[in-house]
This record gives C-alpha cells, sequence and structure tokens, in this order.
C-alpha cells in the first residue's frame, strides 16, 4: 500500500559484479577484445561515453558502468540500434552503490575516477542491518559493528575526493511503516547518525539521508524520525530512490518534508519516473519491474527549484528490481526491460 519497497531494484548487491567495476576502473581495463581495427567490435567500453556538461550535470559518468559495457557488447554483436537505445542509459551518471566487500576499495576506485575526470562521483550505501524487512533486497551488515565498520572503510575511501553519497534508501521509512522490528529503532538511529557525522567529516563529501516517496504516506509521519537520525547534520534528503514517481509529484512530497525538517534541500531520483506510478497488479508489488515505465529527467542539478538540489539516477536503470514479472534476482542486468525503459522514453 505503501510504495516504499522499490529499493529492491538493488537487492543482493552483485558483490563481484561491483569489485569488478572497480578493478576496471583501477586497471583501465575494457570490455573490449582491444583489436584495435577500428570497427565497432571490440570498442572499448570506455570509448562509448563522455562526460556531460559539469555546469548542469557534475556527477561522474563511469566509463567502464555496466549499460556502457553492454553498449560495446551490443554493438560488437552487430546490434547497433539496440546499442544506441542502451546508450541513453550509459551515457548518463548513476549511484554507484557500494558493497559490503571491499567497500574501502570500491569507494576510492570510483572518487578517483570521478576526480579524473573532474567530476563528483555519486555513491550509495544500502548495508544497514536488518535492511528491507525480508523482501527482495533483505540483508545488510550483520550488526551495529559491523555497519560502523563498513561506514569508516567508505570514508577511508572517499578520502578528500568529491563525492555525494545517498544514505541508506528505505532505512528511515521502515521504522515508520512498521516494517522494521521495534527492537532495532534505537540501534538504527544511532547507525544513521554516526554515518552521517562520519562522512559530514570528510572535506567534500555531502550526504542525503533517504527520506521515502510520494507514494507511501504523510510527510507527518517521517519528520521526526528523520530528525533522530540525524537529518539537520545532513546536507538535505532523497526521495523517489528506486520508485516511480513523477518528479512534479515528488517535489511536492519534498517541499512538505523540508518545511518539517528545517527547510532542508532535497534529491530526487528520476531515473524510471518517465511515465510515473504503475496503477495496475498487486498495490503491494507495484513498484517491483512494472511493465510500461521510462527513463526520466536526466541528471542535473539545474532544476529551477532552489530546494530541489539535483535530478539524480540513483538507481541503476536496466538493473531488476527481483525476481517479479518475469524478472532476473535483484541487481542484476535485465536487457529487455532497460530496452523497455530507454525506446518508451
Amino acid at each position: 500500500m505503501y510504495g516504499s519497497r522499490g529499493v529492491g531494484a538493488f537487492a543482493g548487491r552483485r558483490a563481484s559484479a561491483a569489485v569488478l567495476g572497480a578493478a576496471l576502473l583501477v586497471t583501465g581495463c575494457s570490455s573490449g577484445d582491444g583489436d584495435g581495427d577500428g570497427d565497432d567490435r571490440g570498442e572499448a567500453a570506455g570509448a562509448v561515453v563522455t562526460q556531460q556538461p559539469k555546469e548542469t550535470d557534475p556527477f561522474w559518468v563511469n566509463p567502464d558502468g555496466l549499460s556502457a559495457r553492454k553498449v560495446a557488447e551490443l554493438r560488437g554483436d552487430g546490434k547497433k540500434a539496440e546499442a544506441e537505445q542502451i546508450r541513453k542509459i550509459a551515457e548518463q551518471p548513476v549511484g554507484e552503490w557500494i558493497s559490503p566487500e571491499k567497500p574501502e576499495e570500491q569507494a576510492r576506485a570510483y572518487t578517483e575516477g570521478a576526480e579524473k575526470a573532474d567530476r563528483t562521483a555519486l555513491l550509495v550505501l544500502y548495508n544497514i542491518p536488518h535492511r528491507d524487512c525480508d523482501q527482495y533486497s533483505r540483508g545488510g551488515a550483520a550488526d551495529g559493528d559491523a555497519y560502523r565498520d563498513f561506514v569508516d572503510a567508505v570514508a577511508r575511501g572517499i578520502g578528500d575526493r568529491p563525492a555525494t553519497v545517498i544514505l541508506e534508501p528505505d532505512a528511515v521509512l521502515h521504522l515508520v511503516d512498521g516494517c522494521t522490528p521495534q527492537q532495532y529503532h534505537e540501534e538504527r538511529y544511532d547507525l544513521l547518525g554516526g554515518a552521517i557525522d562520519k562522512l559530514k567529516g570528510l572535506k567534500n563529501t555531502k550526504v542525503y539521508l533517504d527520506a521515502g516517496n510520494a507514494g507511501w504516506g504523510n510527510p507527518d509521519q517521517i519528520f521526526d524520525p528523520l530528525k533522530r537520525a540525524g537529518i539537520d547534520r545532513a546536507d538535505g534528503f532523497s526521495v523517489n530512490v528506486s520508485n516511480f514517481y513523477t518528479t512534479e509529484d515528488s517535489i511536492a512530497y519534498g517541499k512538505q518534508l523540508s518545511a518539517k525538517v528545517g527547510g532542508k534541500p532535497f534529491v530526487i531520483d528520476t531515473s524510471r519516473n518517465g511515465n510515473g506510478p504503475y496503477t495496475e497488479g498487486d498495490p503491494k508489488e507495484r513498484w517491483c519491474n512494472p511493465p510500461g515505465r521510462a527513463l526520466g529527467e536526466t541528471p542535473t542539478v539545474d532544476t529551477a527549484d532552489p530546494l530541489v538540489d539535483a535530478y539524480l539516477w540513483v538507481k541503476r536503470p536496466g538493473e531488476s528490481d527481483g525476481e517479479c514479472k518475469g524478472g532476473p534476482k535483484a541487481g542484476q542486468w535485465w536487457a529487455d526491460y532497460a530496452l523497455e525503459l530507454a525506446r518508451s522514453s
């Protein structure tokens, strides 16, 4: 009924893929075969995409990101029309979701890659204990100490390099909607506040604490929990992560909430909201791989609204929400869905 489970899109974070992505950045490897013959086959993934104009979109486009590699693969297979569709995803900056395996190395690789391109890395931390209430994205750190170690490692990896961090999608929301058992509430508030303090202690890191989406309930239900979690010490909050509510509705929700948390600005995940939310089928799973959706506004800091710091693609378009509606495991690439998003845009 809340439409709050959209973060299943990143469940189970492909740990090996995340580490591979970091390794690619460090080594400069690509998905091409390196034959150097100048045709489409063997073209390096890094040659497929470039950075967006910094003045309107300062966030880093990972030249070895998964969608960029898919573009190179499709072109190598002679599927140029499909490659051009997936390029719509590959050419935009998307969130890099840090997995628990070697988080320091991942954070360092992503921020170093961004710094070399004179851009800001967009990172997502999604490892809170008791995550996602046994849904598709269940898991997270084993306990509070493991989570603190995870955040410390990420902070070491970021160092003084520019980064924007989306902190724990759904973690506060699930304290409010009855999903997370009461005995874990105080620890979660402590962990979120500690993460904000740790990350804000870095020289060039911004932190946005996640605050749900326009479809889950009333801002009056979440503003006090956000305060208890440390929103006053964060740069702002994020809305619509991995969900489909329109930008217009997300702005309205964000402004109502901002007025209750000291006028804090916010960012909106517009990655898949081009056609708005899905309204058919089981209301409890409308967020999960809904058909007929489209890419939304491309990432930018030029939002024309002083309270909206940026439109971001926090969700990585083309990756499954979970094993529903024929999708693969959460976080895995789903080529048909990615093409549908792109073609509908």
